[in-house]
């Protein structure tokens, strides 16, 4: 138990150092929410935790491809803001996102690479 208290205060950690360095700092808090912190972190949880290898590069993997259907949404998200405020920003980027990821998803399919069940 004591085990996963610590990985969720350490993960906490990381959501809160982002927040914080982007009270201070658009471009540091965006460079640091950037970085695949969270992944580094899942990555060494499951190598700590003795998950199989190919269970942890499955992982790297699927993240990679994962990530390039979210990028629009961070190009939408401030075109979008003045317009519509906070909330309707964040689930028209939701929209985005899932949209996009359908839409990758089928492209993908096409070279081999499954990343719907």
């Amino acid at each position: 138990m004591s085990w996963l208290i610590t990985k969720y205060m350490l993960t906490a950690a990381v959501v809160v150092l982002i927040s914080e360095a982007a009270k201070r700092s658009d471009k540091l808090g965006g460079l640091i929410a950037a970085l695949p912190l969270v992944t580094f972190l899942a990555l060494i949880w499951l190598y700590v935790e003795k998950q199989p290898m190919e269970k942890i590069s499955n992982h790297a993997w699927y993240t990679f491809w994962y990530v390039i259907p979210t990028l629009p949404m961070f190009l939408a998200f401030p075109l979008l803001l003045p317009r519509f405020g906070f909330w309707l920003t964040m689930l028209m980027s939701i929209g985005i996102t899932i949209f996009c990821f359908a839409t990758f998803s089928f492209v993908v399919r096409q070279f081999g690479i499954q990343l719907l069940p």
